[in-house]
């Protein structure tokens, strides 16, 4: 028998966020393991996930509750005020929150929860629109499980990215009513099922971990870029460079390597693709000092970058500078699966280096230029010894990362029930 899955999520669109990426991937990972997945987007466009059976959720436009979402954006973008300040305080969530969470309430109206064996809610960032939703109808309750990608709200982040938003204590409440109601809650990490479990307690006796899957790309049709030369060390980061992922200690790095290694300036490759507002000039400014660092610091489409991490010579998954980090980054799994060498510059307290081993050889804090250098330095004669061709060979991972762990673990739920 084919269980029957209900996926409600935010979007569908693996180019909106590193979020949709890993959803999309996970209900192809249902799909490939023989599940009947249904899948309720609130992408707010048509989109398609081959053998799935997709519903866009239409946005409700004829209610106050839209009006009111946007007269708050007309009078934020025109006095440059940030209402949600005062409001979010007194509703926990914006108009445009609660708008949402009624579009997509109304399309589950009609689904027989008789029918379905599991009802998963998807997000990304901090939406949690979908489970917000399921939370409201306790018909679903007893088949739901809840996906918590991330920590949730932003005070309960582990430093440097926690801070108390507008309405953050109705946000936990929110979140509290979501542990108890919940029937299962699966967390992408370890690190982060027992971090959230410190404060809602009973994440520690429904909890699961299903990581994020590996998500097969056809690249062999894809055209490189015209900056990539393929018989260089080329060394790539690509997602978004936020305030807390400061890349000057790994440009800093590259830049002490190329100093100490005259072959390797004309060889070598920093590729920095994705957005960086907050480090943008200081990128810029050591770009234009380095020839080597090759940056774009926009938006790439995700099968243009899917294709470098499968042609480069090493992945880089940076994270903050914290004590911490109970994240599994979205990117790992196309990591593991591109098969080429990952340097993890971030805490060793982490969920990343957990999966990687305490012997993985290149794993370094993100501000010791020195060890970086090394880290470069070793892997390029490596490269030059291996006539080209570095790989990582953690097939532990891919299994970890693939669908039938997927399918051990819910089949282990279904067993149970």
């Amino acid at each position: 028998m084919a269980y029957k899955i209900l996926v409600v999520v935010d979007s569908i669109d693996v180019n909106d966020s590193s979020g949709s990426k890993a959803n999309v991937a996970l209900i192809k990972g249902l799909l490939d393991v023989g599940f009947q997945v249904s899948v309720y987007h609130y992408t707010r466009r048509s989109l398609h996930i081959e053998n799935a059976i997709c519903f866009e959720i239409k946005e409700k436009k004829s209610n106050i509750l839209y009006l009111f979402s946007r007269a708050q954006r007309v009078i934020q973008r025109t006095f440059k005020i940030n209402l949600a300040k005062y409001l979010e305080p007194l509703f926990g969530f914006s108009f445009t929150f609660f708008n949402d969470v009624n579009s997509i309430k109304a399309a589950l109206s009609k689904v027989d929860i008789s029918n379905i064996d599991l009802v998963l809610t998807l997000s990304k960032a901090a939406s949690f629109r979908p489970h917000y939703v399921i939370n409201q109808l306790p018909r679903f309750h007893h088949k739901w499980m809840a996906y918590i990608h991330d920590p949730y709200p932003f005070n309960r982040y582990p430093k440097p990215y926690d801070w108390k938003e507008p309405g953050y204590k109705i946000k936990e409440r929110f979140f509290h009513s979501l542990s108890n109601n919940a029937k299962y809650a699966a967390f992408p990490s370890l690190l982060l099922k027992e971090w959230m479990g410190k404060t809602f307690k009973n994440f520690n006796i429904t909890g699961i971990v299903i990581p994020h899957q590996i998500i097969n790309v056809n690249i062999k049709e894809e055209v490189p870029p015209a900056y990539f030369e393929n018989e260089k060390f080329n060394v790539l980061h690509a997602g978004s460079l936020m305030k807390q992922r400061n890349p000057e200690g790994l440009i800093k790095g590259f830049q002490l390597f190329l100093e100490n290694n005259v072959e390797a300036q004309r060889d070598s490759r920093l590729i920095l693709i994705g957005g960086a507002d907050y480090h943008e000039q200081m990128i810029e400014n050591y770009a234009k000092r380095i020839p080597q660092l090759e940056i774009h610091l926009r938006n790439i489409p995700f099968q243009d970058v899917n294709w470098l991490q499968n042609h480069v010579s090493a992945n880089i998954i940076l994270e903050a500078n914290a004590e911490e980090s109970p994240f599994l980054p979205g990117k790992f799994p196309h990591c593991v699966w591109a098969n080429k060498p990952i340097i993890h510059l971030g805490p060793e307290q982490s969920e990343t280096r957990r999966l990687l081993g305490s012997h993985h050889p290149y794993c370094s804090v993100i501000n010791n230029v020195n060890n970086i250098a090394e880290i470069l330095q070793q892997l390029y004669l490596t490269w030059k010894d291996a006539n080209q061709i570095l790989t990582l060979d953690r097939l532990d991972l891919e299994y970890y990362l693939g669908k039938n762990y997927l399918k051990s673990k819910l089949e282990a739920i279904f067993n149970n029930d």
